[in-house]
């Protein structure tokens, strides 16, 4: 691709496959057609860095379709002034339209070299205000115990996990895809004082979590 049409191909990414998807916030849709998604794709997928499809990133996963990264951002209603936490680094791409739009990230991935080439390409793009760990935060040893008023959670889990509420500061905003392949539902918990209130956005499907615990059953 040339300069022109990279530019030509983000902006038609964000106004003809986002916007349509019911996301109308500027500064997210603004965040899409700036953020060079082409460089976070593996390099042997970059003619489909605008394609609305998931792109395979290895170990099993893969990018989300731009339309449900614009909604995820969306929903979040991040403010500059936002500390964001993030479960599930992936290519780096959503960390960087984070940490463009709000103030910092704390970023985690189970897959070292996921770390080690979104750290790289962050770097190159001049984004200094995100933080990378290996490891899983879901687990009790992991979890961190910042207060965070943005929580992202970029692959599904079986069942809602409220374990994350536990960093969501006042007024926080958690967003977390919940269901079985092929139909799950995306939502949003918003922490009001000390009550978290849940509302469902969108039916889509997402490549699961790994290394999860498994949901609790009834015992009888």
């Amino acid at each position: 691709m040339t300069v022109i049409d990279v530019e030509k191909a983000r902006y038609n990414m964000a106004e003809q496959q986002i916007r349509p998807w019911e996301v109308f916030d500027d500064r997210v849709l603004e965040v899409m057609r700036q953020v060079p998604r082409e460089r976070f794709v593996p390099h042997e997928y970059r003619e489909l860095a605008f394609a609305d499809l998931r792109v395979p990133l290895g170990h099993g996963e893969a990018m989300m379709e731009p339309k449900v990264e614009g909604r995820m951002l969306q929903a979040l209603e991040i403010r500059p002034t936002d500390h964001i936490l993030e479960v599930g680094t992936g290519s780096g791409f959503v960390t960087a339209c984070l940490a463009t739009l709000g103030n910092s990230v704390v970023s985690y991935d189970i897959h070292e070299a996921f770390i080690d080439s979104a750290g790289d390409k962050l770097a190159r793009q001049g984004i200094n205000n995100v933080r990378l760990h290996l490891g899983n935060p879901l687990t009790l040893e992991g979890l961190p115990r910042e207060g965070f008023d943005v929580v992202a959670v970029t692959g599904s889990m079986p069942l809602y996990d409220p374990a994350l509420e536990a960093v969501l500061a006042p007024g926080g905003r958690l967003f977390q895809v919940v269901g079985q392949s092929p139909v799950m539902h995306a939502m949003r918990i918003r922490r009001r004082d000390d009550e978290f209130v849940q509302e469902y956005l969108f039916e889509t499907d997402l490549p699961p979590l790994r290394q999860i615990p498994e949901p609790r059953r009834f015992q009888f």
